[in-house]
């Protein structure tokens, strides 16, 4: 199906917000970006805001209401995995039920008329805008940062370097089981020494 590459990208973008949110400690989730005005989210309200956010967007603007709560009822950074998790799958499902049809058809984008799948794009790169913040949140807290999209420096380095890509888990059923066991993430290779972090050469 012409669409087929959406759904599949839905697949891993909920993938990659598990594991993000997988790299954080509990002790985390109050922290927030400093400033005296306090305008940034901390990492719980990131988590919140991504839970609320891709419930409101799936239910008015593709009419995908899966009548569940779209926040844990303990919101301890476990059942955010579990919940986000959980719902995304039920999300996934809906999504591969649809006709070529329903993509093409119109649907309100706040106060515009677009397609679908232009929202389901849409959609997804505001998750990932989010989830960029948070991996910003991450570096600043000092915390060990596996590949999202390619290498890191805690994975050896950068693409020019030829470091691996390493992610913390292989789905993200794995994930969930290794987090309700205590963390169970691959090794990272650590930093090179002799590595300069810029694409410079």
């Amino acid at each position: 199906m012409t669409f087929d590459f959406l759904i599949e990208t839905y697949a891993t973008e909920r993938e990659k917000v598990l594991s993000v949110w997988s790299q954080f400690c509990d002790e985390d989730l109050a922290w927030r970006p400093p400033d005296p005005q306090r305008r940034g989210r901390s990492v719980l309200e990131q988590f919140v805001h991504q839970c609320v956010s891709e419930d409101l967007w799936f239910k008015n603007m593709l009419g995908i209401d899966l009548a569940l709560a779209p926040l844990p009822a303990n919101e301890t950074r476990l059942e955010f995995l579990r919940v986000y998790a959980d719902r995304s799958e039920k999300r996934l499902q809906r999504l591969r039920e649809q006709p070529e049809a329903w993509w093409t058809g119109e649907t309100n984008f706040f106060e515009v008329q677009r397609s679908r799948a232009w929202v389901m794009v849409r959609r997804m790169t505001h998750t990932s805008h989010h989830r960029g913040q948070l991996s910003a949140y991450l570096r600043v807290l000092s915390r060990d940062v596996w590949s999202t999209y390619g290498p890191t420096s805690d994975t050896g380095g950068l693409m020019i370097n030829k470091a691996p890509v390493v992610y913390p888990y292989n789905s993200a059923e794995g994930l969930l089981r290794g987090e309700e066991s205590g963390g169970a993430k691959r090794p990272l290779p650590g930093i090179p020494k002799d590595k300069n972090y810029t694409e410079r050469p």
